[in-house]
């Protein structure tokens, strides 16, 4: 009967898509990492890793092998997390966010997570487009707007606001914008915040006020879109938490600021529903803390 540690040892070959980086990750000779896996596919009858000169490819029969077993080996991680009396997390966590929201909020603060569990590995994947929460076995999505329909469960964690900027250098070309209705005379930069929207809603003493948007320039990275706005190519609707920097530089100016946008919501997005793992929730609680203590 297979063992534990070789269902462990496949799902890191098949998710680093390397032998050598599996057989250093977990401390053994790249020539039995190869012949464990090899006498595993044996025993299963069928060939779960196309091996290429340049990586290692879960097949199709080893993909989906690769997402039965993790939820298994997720399982007995948490029984073991849950008898420690320290409340240490351990094994792998595995973390979906696009990549401004990591970089300019949750990296930053995340030290403390960290030092309170240090043989917790994590896995940040940064993106701004929605990844396939299941098939890259994700443990916790965080996401910023509305959710799709979604099979797993959500909680909200956060509220961000949304604003309107460009730069000082763009404002002397252009002129500033003195109610939403000029911004139609202005260049847009459209990014992955307002991806969803076709216009931007603006309200102020009751007055409800909605712009279509006709972008010049479109990018589909936060941190893309930020930098196009900088460099003066136009207006930017995006968080004031991805713009706090850029602000704080004089490098972007706020628009607008009597008018109000509509809050994004900040969701922590479960693949796994009522099966996700301790360290994810632990993640998401500490996280949550976090966004509370500097929203705005």
């Amino acid at each position: 009967m297979t063992d534990v540690q070789t269902y462990k040892l496949y799902s890191r070959v098949a998710r680093l898509g390397s032998f050598s980086a599996a057989a250093r990750e977990c401390g053994l000779a790249q020539s039995q990492v190869s012949r464990m896996i090899a006498e595993l596919e044996a025993s299963l009858g069928a060939r779960l890793l196309a091996r290429t000169t340049r990586a290692v490819v879960p097949t199709e029969a080893g993909m989906e092998f690769l997402s039965r077993i993790e939820s298994i080996l997720a399982s007995l991680e948490d029984a073991e997390n849950s008898i420690r009396e320290t409340g240490e997390l351990r094994g792998t966590l595995r973390i979906a966010m696009p990549s401004t929201l990591a970089i300019r909020v949750v990296l930053p603060r995340m030290a403390a997570f960290t030092e309170r569990h240090p043989n917790l590995q994590m896995e940040v994947m940064l993106d701004d487009k929605r990844q396939d929460m299941i098939r890259e076995a994700v443990d916790v999505g965080v996401r910023v707007g509305p959710l799709p329909d979604m099979s797993g469960t959500a909680r909200l964690i956060g509220i961000m606001q949304r604003v309107v900027a460009a730069s000082p250098g763009y404002l002397e070309r252009h002129g500033t914008p003195l109610c939403p209705e000029d911004i139609l005379r202005h260049r847009i930069v459209g990014g992955p915040a307002g991806a969803h929207a076709t216009s931007w809603q603006f309200e102020r003493e009751g007055k409800q006020e909605s712009i279509d948007l006709r972008p010049q320039m479109s990018v589909n990275d936060t941190a893309g879109a930020l930098a196009a706005a900088v460099a003066g190519l136009g207006i930017i609707s995006t968080t004031s938490w991805a713009c706090r920097t850029d602000m704080g530089s004089g490098a972007l100016v706020q628009l607008l600021p009597d008018w109000k946008m509509v809050d994004l919501p900040v969701h922590a997005y479960f693949p796994m529903g009522r099966a996700t793992r301790m360290a994810a929730r632990t993640f998401v609680e500490f996280i949550e803390a976090e966004f509370a203590k500097g929203q705005g």
